[in-house]
């Protein structure tokens, strides 16, 4: 028993609580709170901020941030949508994705090559995507509305009345599993998060493996757009804002170490159901967003004290 006991990941387990916690208060508030129609209902909308937080994850093991989630999700809802006027629906996905990737190989040129802190360069290529997208719409947009397939791909559901989106994480999550635990590009990311300058004198490329994890991080930013695109039947701008602090703090809840080199996948996904399960009780409980961020911002700061002061080990 003992020996199971030390194999559970505390951080992940305490994550796992809470949500326990969280579903046995909401049952008290609500009694529809547990019924499976609601709950698949929650699932669906912590789809899009686990596929945004999978690539948050990635950064944050190397010991970075990526603060351009915000429009990088943007963009590739909207540009998702601009492609399927431009050139056709079939389209539309491959090229939002496509901008959240250049997006994010330039986020990785920035930090890896130009040895620019993560937080600034980040921070500053959102501002671009931002004044990208509102010339974008400034202008005659051809299209705004969300294909046939988006609208299928994020509110559908074809198997066991689960929500395609679901589904479109949980592959997701599984290739980023198997990525960190089977391949050697996993080993480079927790070794780099340790000792950075370590791993480059064993004769890695660390500055490929880190524009490799920013460059998945737009991508998943922008399929999380693309989806929400989808899910609302519309691109639109700053769809992206409310996304931002809830994809850290699901991270760092998972036990993710802040400044890098420690870190689970299954942590991450308690990280996102715990969020999304707190975010639905305080709408129920009509907390204004300025709430939400508030909370969503003490839940960061407090486990940067807690992980932070902790001595990184590989993962």
């Amino acid at each position: 028993m003992q020996a199971v006991l030390k194999r559970v990941d505390r951080p992940v387990a305490i994550a796992f609580g809470f949500i326990v916690v969280l579903l046995l208060a909401g049952s008290l508030y609500s009694s529809s709170f547990l019924s499976a129609n609601y709950l698949l209902q929650q699932l669906q909308v912590a789809a899009f901020l686990g596929l945004i937080a999978s690539g948050v994850m990635l950064v944050i093991l190397l010991g970075h941030i990526d603060l351009s989630i915000p429009w990088l999700v943007t963009v590739g809802g909207m540009m998702s949508t601009a492609a399927a006027g431009w050139w056709g629906p079939e389209w539309a996905i491959p090229f939002g994705v496509f901008c959240g990737l250049v997006f994010g190989i330039i986020n990785g040129l920035g930090v890896a090559i130009l040895r620019v802190p993560s937080m600034i360069f980040t921070l500053g290529i959102n501002a671009v995507a931002q004044g990208i997208m509102v010339l974008h719409t400034g202008g005659f947009a051809p299209q705004d509305h969300a294909t046939e397939l988006m609208h299928w791909l994020a509110v559908e559901r074809v198997l066991l009345g689960i929500p395609n989106a679901v589904f479109i994480w949980a592959l997701l999550g599984c290739a980023i599993v198997v990525m960190l635990q089977r391949t050697p590009l996993g080993r480079y990311i927790y070794a780099i998060g340790n000792r950075e300058g370590a791993t480059y004198l064993s004769g890695v490329n660390t500055k490929l493996i880190i524009i490799t994890c920013f460059a998945i991080s737009g991508m998943c930013s922008a399929l999380a757009g693309v989806l929400l695109a989808g899910y609302s039947n519309k691109g639109y701008q700053a769809m992206g804002d409310p996304y931002l602090l809830p994809a850290i703090a699901a991270v760092v809840l998972g036990g993710t170490h802040i400044l890098g080199g420690r870190g689970t996948y299954l942590g991450t996904v308690a990280g996102v159901v715990l969020i999304s399960l707190l975010a639905s009780i305080l709408s129920v409980m009509q907390m204004p967003e300025a709430g939400r961020q508030i909370i969503y911002g003490c839940v960061i700061v407090g486990m940067l004290m807690v992980y932070g002061r902790g001595q990184k080990v590989l993962g």
